[in-house]
């Protein structure tokens, strides 16, 4: 008999892990739970936005558990990827010691797109638009952190 092969360990970064982070350790767990052990940080910590829980919500993910995080509350878990889903995230990404990989997969802010909206309806348009890109990206994990990663 075979032994399991271990998780990667990912850790989705972003500046406050409000919102894209959260959806993506979300996909991750739902999506690929098998072989990946998600987690996922901020910069700084901005609290669980709810437009993120409920557009989850209404894809079957429930996020409604998680709490914001800084990326300091994982310094002793070796992370074998370090995704940074915003760009201010990736250029504040600090070093990672030993053989973890940070690999940059920017996804717009919903908040922000949201600030231009005419009304609620178009508001949680944008979070839904990012929460399927992210899901597009999961999708593809674990083999695309290979290729973006080299």
């Amino acid at each position: 008999m075979s032994e399991a092969k271990p998780k990667l360990k990912v850790l989705f970064l972003c500046t406050g892990n409000s919102c894209r982070s959260q959806m993506a350790e979300g996909w991750a767990h739902h999506l690929k739970g098998d072989v990946i052990e998600a987690y996922s940080a901020g910069i700084e910590t901005h609290g669980l936005n709810p437009h993120a829980v409920k557009v989850m919500a209404d894809a079957g993910v429930d996020i409604s558990t998680h709490r914001s995080q800084h990326l300091d509350e994982f310094r002793e878990i070796p992370f074998d990827y370090v995704v940074t889903v915003c760009n201010h995230a990736h250029e504040s990404c600090p070093l990672f010691p030993g053989p973890t990989k940070v690999v940059h997969v920017g996804f717009d802010d919903p908040p922000r797109l949201a600030q231009q909206a005419a009304n609620e309806e178009e508001a949680i348009n944008c979070y839904r638009r990012v929460r399927d890109e992210i899901k597009s990206f999961v999708q593809t994990l674990p083999d695309s952190l290979k290729e973006l990663s080299s």
